[in-house]
Parts: structure tokens; C-alpha cells; sequence
């Protein structure tokens, strides 16, 4: 979640756990310094962005305000913290283009999930190039690289529920049961979701097509699953 402005963030530092602070680089304002002492004294990181920056993370406030805060989610979370955490978390596996990627990563952040898993063998170079697409928004979420077997024994460990969202689904978005904090999986643009994940799936969700190319790209599919959860969650009102 979002507070934006001097008066929102000073009562969330006052009254929230804050987990990081976005200011506007050489912001001259003594109300945003003193705000920026008392993150410091209390250990939140503080990063710097341009007005531009702020105003595309504020939208749709009219202009840029000086300061945001990040309250909600731990951005410094390992991932059994993340899935010992109650919202939602979202993993992909068999994507092969980091540029998807990266539209994933912002939407995941964007629907207030605690964090993201990617499942697959990428280079470094691919994985700069996912965190650039996601135009800056792996900042804000956490975002962990891993194998799809380690990443089912996680969240086996974990206990969560494991949701797939994939053609061979029988349920539709509206009649899923995405509350609480499911781990919801989506699949690659060519392969889909490998079998071992959809073993282990406690349920498998089946998005209605009617048109003549039998597929949504990656982040429409994932994009109507992440509102539908939010809608159950109660978020984003």
C-alpha cells in the first residue's frame, strides 16, 4: 500500500510498519527532511526518484507529491518470510521472454502481492533485463530466481495453497477461490505450466476464451486472476 504526501506519510510513520520511503531527489522541503530523520532513526531505507518518477508512482494525483511511503509489504524478505506472510504470492514458470518478465513483476507489485517467483534457468543478463522492463517496480517487491522444485517444496513447507491458472482448468476466475494467501501460478507462452506444478495444484483456474487464437498473452491472463484475488481480498478500494 501507498501514502503519499508530507501528512500521509508523517502518520504512517507514526502509526504503520513503513518499509521504505521514495523522495523526490533534492527536495528542499524541511517537512520531508525531518520526515527523512526519522526513517533514518528508525532504519527504513530511503531511495531518491526525479519528479517524474514520483508522479508516475502517484498517478492519479494530479501532481508529484515530494514523498511516498511503502507500508504492507516487506521489500528485504527472504522467501520463507514472504511465504510466511498473509497475501497473496505469484510465480511463474516456463516463461522464456524476460521482457514478459518484467510486465509481470508489475503486476504483481501493482495487485499488492507480497512477492514473486520465477521458475527457470536465466542468465544474468536475461534477469537485468526482466528487472528493466518492470520499469523499476522489482524496488518495490521482492523477487526470488529459483528452480520450479525448489519452489514447490517452498511452498509445500509453507503450507499454502497452490492455484494454477492454465487452459485445462475447470473453474472460472469468478468462481475460483483465490482469499487469503494462495500462491497463484501462471505458465509460459509456449509450454504453460509443467505438470509437476499442476499436481500439485489444489486448483486449476480456466480463463473463457471465444475468439479464433485460443490464447491471452501472459500478463492479461495473469492480470485478470490478480483482480479477481483483489476483489476477494478487499484490496485496492
Amino acid at each position: 500500500m501507498q501514502r503519499r504526501g508530507v501528512d500521509e506519510v508523517r502518520a504512517a510513520l507514526e502509526n504503520e510498519v513503513v518499509s521504505l520511503i521514495l523522495v523526490q531527489k533534492d527536495c528542499p522541503s524541511s517537512a520531508v527532511k525531518e520526515l527523512l530523520q526519522t526513517a533514518h532513526s528508525k532504519g527504513i531505507p530511503v531511495r531518491e526518484g526525479g519528479e517524474s518518477d514520483l508522479w508516475r508512482m502517484a498517478i492519479p494525483a494530479p501532481d508529484a507529491p515530494l514523498i511516498l511511503a511503502l507500508v504492507g509489504r516487506a521489500i528485504e524478505a527472504d522467501l520463507e518470510q514472504v511465504l510466511a506472510s498473509n497475501s497473496v504470492v505469484w510465480m511463474l514458470c516456463g516463461v522464456r521472454y524476460a521482457v514478459n518478465i518484467g510486465y509481470v513483476i508489475r503486476t504483481a507489485e501493482i495487485s499488492g502481492a507480497a512477492g514473486l517467483i520465477i521458475c527457470g534457468d536465466f542468465t544474468k543478463t536475461e534477469q537485468k533485463t526482466a528487472l528493466r522492463a518492470s520499469m523499476q517496480t522489482d524496488r518495490f517487491i521482492p523477487v526470488f530466481w529459483s528452480s520450479t522444485t525448489k519452489a514447490l517444496e517452498a511452498i509445500s513447507n509453507s503450507g499454502r495453497r497452490l492455484v494454477s491458472v492454465e487452459d485445462i482448468g475447470t473453474v472460472m476466475p469468478w468462481e475460483s477461490d483465490v482469499k487469503g494467501n494462495p500462491v497463484i501460478c501462471v505458465g509460459g507462452e509456449h509450454d504453460g505450466i509443467p505438470e509437476q506444478v499442476i499436481s500439485a495444484s489444489d486448483q486449476v483456474i480456466r480463463l473463457p476464451m471465444s475468439g479464433f487464437v485460443p490464447s491471452y498473452n501472459l500478463q492479461t491472463a495473469m492480470g485478470v486472476v490478480a483482480i479477481e484475488a483483489m476483489k476477494q481480498n478487499n484490496l485496492g478500494k
